[in-house]
């Protein structure tokens, strides 16, 4: 545009000095103007000069914008590869602790088994922690979530601290840390270091003044001899917490020995609840026999679960799992209904006998037990005083004031309680004398050698008496012949079980057993 106008104002001059000078335009008159008019020779410069300066104008705005771009693109890019690294961050950090979380820290593990196994001599050992903070579920309740965060806080700085890298500490889960030890030569280090955490955890917290004591429990396992995986490792590392939590050094290593049985429970989980859907269970009975009177009393229900496939299962091993996969209440409603279904039975036969029925730790805590027992109560056709419910001192003492307005709901409507295995747990006398016992049992343990032992005997005759003291009636279990049913006698024993009357047997045998018995039955 700026050459065009040059160009029209040089046309323009050319044809005003030809006629100025000539009075007319022509062709011998332009070119004279231009021939001999200096100031024409100036202007006919002016479109040369317009039209470099345009190209370089437009050339330095071009490589200006262009520079701009340049640095924006680059400055977008930076600012992308930014967000893509704290997004990045952000989803294998835990937030609060910034620390990482589960699966950098599987990530992590896997990476240096992978080293460990490239390496061309012998593998080096790795070790993997599991840190669970026991009470941490206790904190949160009674002092919020502010201030359990502030803990946690506190913990992965001194887990950090205590630690030789700190990319060898993650937050694997709410309340556990996990800890990665690499190249270690000694098995012992791994102990050492729990050690060490354990001591870490010893000096109180301090939150708003308040000085909060942390329970650490560690779990340890060790590559290549327990696993050669990180999803086995861990998991081991969480069977070894596990037994950790049980021990009085708060910490353990991994043992096959642990969990041998695992496989086998993870598919009894779902066989339980078909067996007992399918009415697959059964209930064995115990007879119960006075001393005094040599009358069968009474017998104790007894849940047996004959697997079709594994066999006989202990229901020292099925009914705690029941209670950590919430079925303890479709269990013990199996044993109440078929229980007080036979109790019915024998009394309309004639044949009033009291059947004891054991209840675990988790009945006693859920509020609708006494509604469920009255239930199928009514339907069975049984009456409150026909029964009577054993329970442990354990099952008491783990929540003693909620077990003990169940307990003492269910004596109002008439059922009596037993303490059984009496001296095998820990109790506390304060809560034990505000139960509504009826009676209470020997555990056999102290029961089978009262004749080679002092002490079993001085504690089977001091229970005795504490037990009569106590208005109660007395049953020793483990009665293994007629001569320490004699010495039970002697110490004054109201009743007696065991296998010098009968082991645990189905419900026909045990009706074919009274049958066949030399041993009267009562108030016949």
């Amino acid at each position: 545009q700026g050459v065009g106008i040059a160009l029209a104002t040089v046309i323009v001059a050319t044809c005003l000095v030809c006629y100025f000078d000539t009075g007319t335009l022509s062709l011998a008159g332009l070119w004279g103007a231009q021939k001999h008019n200096a100031a024409l020779w100036m202007l006919n410069c002016m479109p040369f000069v317009f039209g470099v300066w345009g190209q370089y104008s437009n050339s330095l705005i071009a490589y200006q914008a262009g520079a701009m771009i340049i640095d924006q693109t680059h400055e977008l890019r930076t600012k992308a590869d930014d967000m893509e690294k704290q997004t990045a961050y952000v989803s294998t950090h835990d937030r609060l602790t910034d620390l990482p979380i589960r699966a950098l820290f599987y990530d992590r593990v896997e990476r240096a088994i992978i080293s460990s196994l490239d390496a061309q001599k012998q593998p080096s050992r790795l070790s993997i922690l599991l840190i669970e903070i026991e009470n941490f579920k206790d904190i949160y309740e009674a002092l919020g979530r502010n201030s359990s965060d502030l803990i946690l806080k506190q913990i992965s700085k001194r887990l950090q601290g205590v630690s030789l890298a700190r990319d060898d500490v993650a937050k694997v889960d709410s309340n556990v840390f996990g800890v990665l030890l690499s190249a270690q030569s000694d098995v012992g280090r791994a102990e050492e270091f729990a050690q060490q955490i354990q001591k870490t955890m010893e000096s109180p917290f301090i939150i708003d003044g308040l000085q909060v004591a942390i329970h650490s429990d560690v779990g340890i396992v060790h590559f290549p001899e327990h696993g050669d995986d990180v999803d086995t490792l861990v998991q081991r590392a969480g069977v070894a917490l596990r037994i950790a939590q049980k021990s009085t050094k708060g910490y353990a290593t991994y043992d096959p020995s642990f969990d041998k049985q695992t496989p086998l429970r993870l598919t009894l989980i779902s066989e339980l609840r078909h067996a007992i859907e399918r009415d697959d269970l059964e209930l064995f009975y115990q007879p119960q026999v006075s001393i005094k009177t040599a009358e069968i009393c009474g017998v104790e229900a007894l849940l047996r679960w004959n697997h079709p496939v594994h066999g006989f299962i202990s229901p020292d091993e099925f009914v705690p799992m029941a209670e950590r996969n919430r079925m303890i209440r479709l269990l013990t409603q199996w044993v109440l209904r078929r229980a007080f279904r036979d109790c019915a039975n024998w009394h309309r036969q004639g044949f009033p006998i009291k059947v004891s029925v054991n209840l675990s730790a988790k009945d006693l805590h859920d509020p609708e037990l006494p509604d469920l027992i009255a239930g199928v109560a009514v339907a069975a056709g049984i009456k409150p005083e026909w029964i009577i419910l054993e329970i442990t001192e354990g099952s008491v003492m783990s929540e003693p004031d909620n077990a003990l307005a169940i307990i003492k709901r269910l004596n109002e409507m008439g059922y009596q309680f037993s303490i059984d295995d009496f001296g095998t747990g820990y109790s506390s006398m304060a809560y034990l004398k505000k139960l509504p016992l009826a009676a209470l049992k020997i555990d056999k343990g102290f029961v089978m050698d009262i004749l080679n032992s002092e002490n079993d005997a001085a504690i089977v005759k001091a229970t005795i008496n504490l037990g009569h003291n106590l208005g109660l009636m007395v049953t020793a279990e483990g009665v293994e012949n007629k001569e320490v049913m004699t010495r039970l006698m002697e110490y004054g024993c109201d009743v007696a079980q065991g296998y010098f009357l009968s082991k645990p047997v189905t419900i026909q045998n045990f009706n074919q057993w009274v049958s066949d018995s030399h041993w009267k039955i009562v108030n016949h």
